[in-house]
């Protein structure tokens, strides 16, 4: 049987945070480090939203048709990855009131992650309003001079 270490988050994170896969660098706007991890709720590269170094972290991402997937890490086996993700599923009829406060729960549990409570939320909402269809705006009417214009032209 192979011994169990453990490894703190910040050691994690002080090792891998200037070479990671999810690293994004950008050369304009002043050197701009991103972070493509799906458990990173802002895609800023710092330590307080890194999913992959903390032991507890929350992610939320869109799902297929118009759905929403809540992803949070279980913070009691670190050393199996595979087996410490959770997603939970809302499909595109769940009401956005009951998503935010599934989201708000999670982070509420036993101090999980009450820090980021505030942006969960603020991205359920955020892809809420992106997967609302565009509302068509009726053609305008012409009014003044231009109907004038508009009946003369209708009347020869």
């Amino acid at each position: 049987m192979a011994a169990v270490t453990n490894v703190s988050s910040d050691l994690v994170w002080q090792i891998t945070r200037n070479q990671n896969s999810f690293l994004v660098k950008r050369n304009s706007g002043g050197g701009s480090q991103f972070s493509r991890d799906p458990l990173n709720l802002q895609n800023k590269h710092s330590f307080k939203y890194a999913g992959y170094a903390n032991t507890k972290a929350i992610g939320v991402q869109a799902s297929g048709s118009n759905g929403v997937s809540v992803i949070t890490k279980k913070p009691s086996n670190p050393q199996q990855p595979g087996k410490n993700i959770v997603t939970v599923n809302y499909g595109p009829g769940a009401s956005n009131r009951k998503i935010y406060k599934g989201v708000a729960s999670k982070t509420a549990k036993n101090g999980y992650r009450g820090d980021i409570r505030e942006d969960a939320v603020a991205r359920v909402s955020a892809i809420r309003r992106a997967q609302k269809a565009k509302k068509e705006t009726p053609a305008r009417k012409p009014r003044g001079a231009q109907a004038k214009k508009a009946a003369e032209k209708e009347s020869e």
